[in-house]
């Protein structure tokens, strides 16, 4: 069985460990990095963080027989503040006449934008490549993770959620839209950009080109990837909308790929969101397949996270005593539940 829960400074090895197989945007290779954003997810849990919007929560999947992480996912509270504004790009068809040449055409422009209260952002979802695709579904107990635990503490995060998807990216990792224009404006690879985004957002302002950019002044395979969904992130984009995410006509400046949003109250994980009590008998038949939460106040490990078969009676939730194990919880204990069908 999988666990779900927040990570803690000992984690650093297992996420380095998996940020040099995969080395991606959302964790990148890079011990210093890592290192800062374990860091602000343990203050996060916490409560350390007194500004509740700029907290960070960084949740791992572990496999527990092998003691081994084997994904990540992530919640950012707001996503754009006065000092680090959230920064995109609104894409909108612009529309050209000549009665002379008789000629009308129709444009896409990019307009960047800055919103300094910004959404709730969920990200950082990865998982090792031997677990894809596998009965546990890894990858989805990672996405749902993150609508739990906004369903448990509303009060934490914003009314919109966003979600930014990757498009499609070179073999090497780089971005076609980053090498025709940011790359051009900043002097910087697309991978340092995003290192350097993370903590300063000031160079965003001063150097990319604030008027519109025309689409049409790109070679055609980067105007093909503007808002486009890359082949590794297609599952992703259909379990957001099938909860109520939309693409909301904006990209990312920096790789091009769309922005998905939804009101927190409408997202149907959010909404089918429960809270119950654990039952004194365990439960070992076929049931309602769940993804179920236990919290503590103090300690290390705050939260604590499963999906498994469950029987519910009301206000009364049964579980199989493995699940109990790794949950760590006793007769009587408060759980919140969504379903993971």
């Amino acid at each position: 069985m999988l666990v779900l829960r927040d990570v803690q400074k000992t984690d650093l090895p297992g996420l380095k460990r998996l940020a040099a197989v995969l080395n991606t945007v959302n964790l990148p290779n890079n011990e210093e990095t890592l290192e800062a954003i374990i860091d602000k997810s343990v203050k996060s849990f916490a409560g350390k963080v007194k500004d509740p919007f700029e907290r960070e929560y960084l949740f791992v999947l572990e496999d527990v027989r092998n003691n081994l992480i084997i994904g990540t996912s992530m919640i950012i509270a707001q996503h754009g503040t006065y000092d680090a504004p959230h920064i995109y790009y609104e894409v909108s068809e612009r529309e050209h006449y000549s009665a002379s040449l008789a000629r009308h055409l129709r444009h896409k422009v990019l307009s960047i934008a800055y919103n300094y209260e910004g959404p709730t952002e969920i990200g950082g979802l990865v998982v090792d490549p031997p677990y894809r695709a596998t009965p546990d579904k890894p990858g989805k107990q990672l996405s749902f993770v993150r609508f739990l635990f906004i369903a448990m503490h509303r009060r934490l995060f914003r009314p919109r959620v966003l979600a930014e998807l990757l498009p499609p990216l070179l073999p090497d990792g780089r971005s076609l839209l980053w090498e025709a224009c940011g790359k051009k404006f900043t002097g910087l690879t697309y991978l340092e950009a995003d290192r350097l985004s993370r903590q300063n957002k000031e160079f965003i302002k001063e150097l990319f080109p604030s008027s519109d950019i025309y689409a049409s002044l790109f070679p055609d395979r980067v105007q093909k990837v503007l808002g486009e969904v890359g082949p590794a992130t297609r599952g992703v984009q259909r379990m957001l909308e099938r909860v109520g995410f939309r693409y909301v006509e904006r990209i990312d400046p920096f790789d091009g790929g769309p922005h998905f949003e939804a009101d927190t109250a409408d997202i149907s994980l959010v909404r089918r969101y429960r809270t119950v009590k654990l039952a004194d008998e365990d439960f070992e038949l076929e049931g309602d397949d769940v993804l179920v939460a236990a919290e503590r106040e103090s300690g290390r490990n705050r939260f604590r996270s499963v999906r498994c078969q469950a029987r519910l009676d009301n206000t009364v939730i049964y579980l199989p005593a493995r699940a109990k194990e790794i949950l760590e919880v006793k007769p009587g204990a408060k759980l919140s539940i969504i379903p993971f069908e």
